[in-house]
C-alpha cells in the first residue's frame, strides 16, 4: 500500500498531474460529536471522504465514502464549502499521482450503522467537536473542520 503525502505551498513538492473531484463529510451526531477516521495511508485524522466516481452525484459519493470508511450510514444535510487551492498538492506514492486539491465539504447526520475501521481507516471515533482539531491532521483538513465549527452563513469557496 502506498502513502499519501500532503504538500502546501512547498517549492519542493512534485508537480500536479491530475485534478480529481472529491468530497468530505462532517457527520455530526445528536450530541454534536464529529465522526472522524485515522487514515491508514498517512496516520492523520480526517473526516471521511474520497473521490467522486463516474456516474455518482456529490451526495451519493459522500454517503458511499462515509459508509466504506466508517461503517456509518448518513444523509447529507448541507454544504460547508468548496476547496480548490492549487497550493495544496496530494501525492499518492502507489501510482505517483499528484493531485491538485479539489474537495467539496458537506455536512451530514448519521442514520444507522456502527463505527468500524476499514482498509482506509485504522480507527473510527465520535470526537467531541471542541476536540476535533486537537488531533494530528493535515493543514487543509484542519482548515475545513475549523470552517465547519465556525458555522459560516454562506459556503466557503477557496
Amino acid at each position: 500500500m502506498g502513502r499519501r503525502i500532503d504538500y502546501y505551498d512547498d517549492p519542493n513538492a512534485p508537480k500536479a498531474n491530475s485534478l480529481v473531484p472529491s468530497v468530505n463529510v462532517v457527520v455530526a451526531n445528536d450530541n454534536g460529536d464529529i465522526l472522524m477516521i485515522r487514515r491508514t495511508d498517512n496516520d492523520n485524522w480526517a473526516v471521511p471522504g474520497g473521490a467522486i466516481d463516474l456516474g455518482e452525484s456529490v451526495a451519493q459519493a459522500a454517503i458511499r465514502e462515509t459508509k466504506e470508511e466508517t461503517g456509518v450510514d448518513c444523509e447529507i444535510t448541507g454544504l460547508v464549502g468548496i476547496y480548490s487551492d492549487p497550493k495544496h498538492l496530494i501525492h499518492y506514492t502507489s501510482n505517483d499521482e499528484v493531485r491538485q486539491e479539489f474537495s467539496i465539504m458537506l455536512t451530514g447526520r448519521p442514520t444507522g450503522g456502527e463505527p468500524r475501521p476499514s482498509d482506509e481507516s485504522r480507527e473510527v471515533l465520535w470526537v467531541p467537536a471542541v476536540e476535533a482539531t486537537n488531533r494530528q491532521m493535515d493543514r487543509s483538513m484542519r482548515v475545513r473542520i475549523c470552517h465547519y465549527l465556525e458555522k459560516p452563513q454562506k459556503p466557503i469557496i477557496m
